[in-house]
């Protein structure tokens, strides 16, 4: 299991962490996760499948949310099952707990949901690794207290992940000492958030925005800053994605940018 070589083996490759902001359909997400398999392959690198089912945080009602849970839970388990990779989804209620437990390698907690105590409890009483985002609001010392919350109850296997601090109205900044003061300070391994990180946050009115081609440049700073990971939401076609095109990187790009963040870490 990816997780468990990463904490136990002390795996030292970088961890890739990509897919679609959102389930869109099955067929399009299945595509976008046997194309990046092949590049993980073909790298050499470990690979967690990330794609959302329900993303309840969405800005306007009329946003596309996803399949919801039970369905959204379905496609990401046959695809797991058909390309053998590990996968990785949010939760948002508690009432989704149990269901996304029995299909997800790791389950995500939102950035908006990292202080939501009764939420992060329940996951990490299910032994499943977890992935909690750092808040936009959050300093990077406070996340100690989201790994006690989560190891008071058992958890072992913890990531965190940044991706940026409000920075005014509609904009993020990233300030990379974050990922050494996460490491240090809860010994979790971090992984950088690539494309949230140039989010515009609400910026186009019921959706957000996003200066997308800053998102390499981050990644590789990230890199080179020691990041354990990096998360990168990727779309075969980034203008007409559903949910968070704007900071998506296009498929055809991650070949490239990927061996940009090898050739920095030696790999």
């Amino acid at each position: 299991m990816i997780i468990e070589r990463l904490f136990k083996a002390k795996d030292p490759r970088l961890l890739l962490i990509a897919g679609p902001c959102v389930i869109e359909d099955y067929d399009m997400t299945f595509n976008i996760a046997a194309h990046l398999r092949k590049l993980s392959l073909y790298f050499g690198i470990p690979f967690l499948f990330k794609a959302s089912y329900d993303k309840a945080n969405r800005s306007s009602f009329h946003s596309y949310r996803g399949p919801g849970h039970k369905e959204g839970l379905k496609i990401l388990s046959c695809i797991r099952q058909e390309l053998e990779i590990e996968v990785m989804s949010d939760v948002h209620r508690i009432s989704e707990i149990e269901e996304a437990a029995e299909v997800l390698d790791v389950i995500q907690i939102p950035a908006f949901l990292s202080r939501q105590t009764d939420l992060i409890i329940e996951v990490a009483k299910t032994f499943t690794p977890i992935n909690v985002k750092k808040g936009q609001f959050a300093a990077p010392m406070d996340m100690v207290n989201t790994v006690l919350k989560m190891e008071s109850v058992g958890a072992k296997y913890i990531m965190l992940t940044e991706r940026g601090t409000c920075f005014g109205y509609h904009d993020l900044v990233v300030d990379m000492r974050s990922i050494p003061i996460m490491k240090e300070s809860t010994g979790c391994p971090v992984i950088f958030d690539a494309t949230h990180s140039v989010q515009t946050p609400g910026s186009r009115g019921e959706t957000s925005g996003g200066k997308v081609e800053f998102a390499p440049v981050l990644a590789k700073a990230a890199v080179a800053a020691g990041a354990d990971g990096v998360f990168i939401e990727t779309h075969p076609q980034p203008d007409k994605a559903l949910c968070d095109g704007p900071n998506s990187i296009a498929l055809k790009d991650m070949h490239g940018l990927i061996r940009e963040l090898l050739k920095l870490r030696g790999e």
